[in-house]
């Protein structure tokens, strides 16, 4: 029998994503923005590591964009290029501080948003080391305006090869990255997950910024403390095939658990997926589960 690659071309209805640049707290700030005429509610999306803002908007893959699905559906969806990434990237002074990074983060979601409907409210959405700038805008005062937050692709417990490979690092005693080829095996697991020329992501890459190895190294234990400050509904997906972090039902409830503040909590292992569920083949049945969400948060910000 012979079968033939999906089409990913066809497009959302929806084909108007625009880069920005906003100053920013005093830095320059870059994001893709897709914007409804009359949003429901706005979706701020947050990238991993060593990526851009194109990771919701892979050139070529219209199908697996979060910013065209979003809008189609009726959502501004604004994906911010984190500090220290896109025209951020040589004014890094400072963003070592947390406070920093969330400063700057708001300040340019309010630029960028200026003069825009917002709906009912900003949801925030965040993939691996962009869910602890995600988790500290939640729990800074401004987050308690936020209409809930979506994680992914994190966790407290490394899977045993990651966790061999950030060992062998912090033992290392350098702010070097683990061996390359090893953490990249992990977080691009399996290849047929991902189309061939998403594969890897040389078309999304970027060179990480210095003070992330800091955030690296103290994640498992600033995840849980700013977890618990959370106070907003929280949603938080593993892939099916997730390497890095330890997955599966266990994982995923005991992650939840850490929420204890927050009115919501929902957790999904999404079939399919791996590390990276915003470019793979299952992007869409994620995003869609995303939106869905955000549309109850909405609801139940008229409703309450």
């Amino acid at each position: 029998m012979t079968t033939t690659e999906p089409s990913t071309a066809a497009t959302p209805p929806f084909d108007d994503v625009v880069p920005h640049v906003v100053q920013a707290a005093g830095v320059p700030v870059s994001a893709l923005v897709a914007a409804a005429p009359r949003p429901r509610a706005v979706v701020v999306a947050l990238h991993g590591g060593a990526a851009t803002s194109a990771y919701y908007d892979h050139p070529g893959h219209p199908r697996l964009s979060l910013l065209r699905t979003g809008a189609a559906l009726g959502f501004t969806v604004l994906a911010l290029d984190r500090p220290g990434y896109g025209s951020s990237a040589g004014h890094t002074h400072g963003m070592g501080r947390p406070e920093r990074r969330v400063e700057v983060a708001y300040a340019a979601v309010e630029a960028m948003l200026a003069g825009r409907s917002r709906g009912a409210g900003v949801f925030l959405v965040a993939h691996s080391i962009g869910c602890e700038l995600a988790l500290r805008m939640a729990v800074d005062e401004r987050g308690a305006d936020l209409l809930g937050v979506e994680l992914a692709g994190t966790g407290t417990q490394h899977n045993p090869p990651a966790h061999r490979l950030m060992e062998e690092w912090r033992r290392g005693g350098t702010r070097r990255r683990p061996d390359g080829r090893g953490m990249r095996d992990l977080i691009w697991h399996p290849a047929d997950a991902y189309p061939a020329d998403v594969y890897g992501g040389a078309r999304i890459g970027s060179p990480a910024p210095a003070y992330e190895g800091d955030v690296v190294r103290t994640w498992t234990e600033d995840f849980p403390r700013l977890a618990a400050r959370v106070r907003v509904p929280l949603r938080f997906t593993l892939g099916e095939h997730e390497q890095v972090w330890r997955s599966g039902p266990a994982a995923l409830a005991g992650t939840g658990s850490l929420f204890t503040a927050s009115p919501r909590v929902v957790v999904d292992e999404q079939a399919g997926a791996g590390h990276n569920t915003s470019i793979g083949r299952a992007a869409m049945a994620y995003h869609l589960k995303i939106l869905s969400f955000v549309e109850e948060c909405a609801l139940a910000t008229r409703l309450g």
